[in-house]
């Protein structure tokens, strides 16, 4: 990858697709990636775990994890930091999410 600074205008950045419910778009360097997704309520990321460090952050709406049994509820303006390896599972319920994710390493499956 190169080493260059990018600046990514607002309207360049287009969601696309993941899981049925969500959609997303990513902006990623060689170490650290950040990801934007909007859920529809209903959604779900089923049980998963992922070498990379996770710090999600909740910017409107409302966003359950499930990690082990317990179910973690945020907000807007909420975050959770989740380790690497750690089992875990993302959903919605009545309300949209929209929400940002912090990522390293960088997680193949979301690289643009």
């Amino acid at each position: 990858m190169k080493r260059e600074v990018r600046h990514y205008p607002k309207g360049v950045l287009f969601l696309k697709p993941d899981v049925p419910g969500a959609k997303m778009w990513s902006v990623a360097l060689s170490k650290t990636m950040l990801t934007y997704f909007e859920i529809d309520p209903h959604g779900k990321f089923s049980t998963h775990s992922h070498a990379s460090e996770q710090i999600t952050m909740v910017l409107k709406g409302e966003l359950f994890f499930r990690v082990s049994e317990r179910i973690i509820r945020l907000q807007s303006g909420d975050v959770l930091a989740i380790p690497s390896h750690i089992l875990h599972a993302a959903f919605t319920k009545r309300r949209f999410a929209k929400a940002i994710d912090a990522w390293s390493p960088v997680t193949k499956k979301y690289r643009g």
